[in-house]
């Protein structure tokens, strides 16, 4: 009878063991990859439960979750060369799991690797002024360079950033001084145009005040009124011309008899 309990007992825990070992639970965003003695079984496990064979069977989990993958800063000599340190962000996501596990042996490192690489060989076929006003377009570069380069693997990469563009201090003055000059040469491009715009204005008056006299006459009283609006001390009399006119006349009359 104490054998048997024995016995008993025992095969009720080989089944607990088996059934521990056996039943296996995949999350909603994992898959379970299998190899049954060494060989890929064709379909993926999960999401849910289902069992695996003891000793036979060895599972892999692969997360589906888009992966956040950080690029350390590189080291770049662009196409003016000019050294830069520029770092990214990449965002990729495992579409095929069995391609991921078997194709290669670590997607992160070598997807990591990829990236920086092609970081340092795109950049450096791109100018500085480029790399600091077109940042869409060469973005969509890395992303189409590295999502083509994990293809294989079943890595769909979605996004790169370009994070930050560290630029040396000397390069940074001189991009200051060159921007400086180009605010000056703009304002006395400026410049020049109003000037030629207030002259073209005063041609155009001139032309006013030949065919209508008088227009001068009312344009010089309005500068003596505007004058006179001022806090100042200075007492102008305003002398109508015509008035003045025939002592002036009087006067050079009487220069030339002498």
């Amino acid at each position: 009878m104490t054998i048997a309990l024995v016995v008993l007992v025992v095969a009720v825990f080989l089944v607990v063991l088996f059934l521990v070992s056996a039943i296996k639970v995949a999350r909603e965003y994992e898959r379970g990859i299998v190899f049954r003695l060494g060989r890929l079984l064709p379909e993926p496990k999960g999401p849910g439960l289902f069992l695996l064979i003891p000793v036979i069977d060895r599972m892999v989990r692969v997360d589906l979750r888009t992966i956040t993958l950080t690029i350390p800063p590189q080291e770049v000599i662009t196409k003016d060369n000019v050294p830069v340190r520029v770092n990214a962000v990449a965002y990729f996501r495992i579409v095929s799991p069995k391609d991921a596990i078997v194709q290669v042996e670590n997607f992160m490192v070598a997807t990591s690797q990829i990236a920086q690489t092609t970081l340092r060989s795109v950049l450096g076929q791109h100018q500085l002024d480029e790399l600091l006003s077109e940042r869409e377009k060469i973005n969509a570069i890395l992303q189409e360079i590295i999502d083509e380069a994990t293809g294989p693997w079943g890595i769909k990469v979605s996004i790169v950033e370009v994070k930050d563009v560290e630029i040396p201090a000397g390069m940074q003055r001189a991009m200051a001084r060159q921007a400086e000059a180009e605010r000056e040469r703009r304002a006395k491009v400026i410049n020049a145009e109003g000037e030629f715009q207030a002259a073209e204005r005063l041609k155009d008056a001139a032309l006013v005040i030949e065919e209508h006299p008088i227009a001068l006459q009312l344009r010089y009283l309005q500068t003596l009124l505007e004058l006179g609006s001022g806090n100042t001390s200075t007492i102008v009399f305003p002398a109508p011309i015509d008035l003045i006119k025939p002592f002036l006349d009087r006067v050079n009359g009487a220069g030339s008899q002498d």
